[in-house]
């Protein structure tokens, strides 16, 4: 355990030199990653939604979140990226360098069978979008959703949830379950805060105290949507350069999500 944790240490040391510290929040509007042919075992994909709080993906004030940015594009492209130096430093995954954007308005998501979804409690979905995510996942896909806090985020991430899954369960899931194991033994979880725990120094948002570590599984007992409820991991990648952001909550969400695509790609 001492010996990954200073591995941990060194990946946020190394990130913290690394020229990836020059990206800055440029998802906005009209903002398309860059594409990229490089062959590789792993390919990082992002959900792009529409979002229920405005038109185009965009939600807040005037159509827009925060300052311009789409609520799927939080902590975007830098946390991405972040993560990708994580994965390539810490496991023999032969991860492609640079994140692509996924939506379910064509079957292009098929391509990547792994997807990272944040500000869920935002989502929507057409009918045909639903059918098209929920085949997805039935057919081998992976879906891990992120940074959405409290009793009524919850709610409504569930609303979108339903139009994909309108039978199947969440469950929590609990220490021994495989996904905890493959590659970090991970018993000792905790609430992985965002960037406000600097000038807080609350681990939690909204009403969301406790951190939920749930799933739905399909007919196979697979885990094909893992649910990260009251935490905020995609923001501990990105700031994992701060000197002010705990190694700790870094470490950890690192961590998590390397255990997640393992698990994604083997199961």
């Amino acid at each position: 355990m001492k010996v990954v944790q200073a591995m941990l240490v060194a990946v946020v040391a190394v990130v913290f030199c690394s020229a990836v510290a020059a990206y800055q929040r440029v998802a906005d509007w009209g903002y398309q990653p860059e594409q990229s042919n490089v062959k590789a075992e792993f390919a990082w994909s992002r959900l792009s939604y529409t979002s229920n709080l405005g038109s185009s993906g965009y939600g807040g004030y005037g159509g827009y979140y925060g300052r311009g940015w789409a609520t799927w594009s939080r902590d975007y492209p830098k946390a991405d990226r972040q993560f990708l130096i994580a994965l390539n430093r810490l496991t023999r995954i032969e991860g492609r360098p640079t994140e692509q954007v996924v939506n379910l308005d064509s079957d292009d998501i098929f391509n990547y069978p792994w997807v990272y979804a944040v500000q869920v409690q935002t989502w929507s979905f057409t009918e045909e979008e639903a059918k098209r995510l929920r085949e997805y996942l039935l057919k081998g896909g992976f879906l891990m959703v992120d940074d959405f806090h409290g009793t009524a985020d919850w709610e409504n991430f569930m609303n979108g949830m339903r139009q994909v899954f309108p039978d199947r369960p969440v469950e929590d899931l609990e220490n021994k379950d495989e996904i905890f194991h493959v590659l970090y033994d991970m018993d000792d979880r905790f609430q992985v805060p965002g960037e406000q725990y600097i000038r807080t120094g609350r681990t939690y948002e909204k009403d969301g105290y406790v951190a939920k570590w749930r799933a739905i599984r399909d007919d196979h007992g697979r885990i094909v949507v893992a649910i990260c409820h009251n935490m905020h991991l995609g923001d501990a990648w990105e700031w994992a350069d701060d000197p002010e952001y705990p190694e700790q909550f870094a470490s950890m969400a690192f961590r998590v999500g390397l255990n997640y695509i393992v698990y994604g790609m083997t199961h």
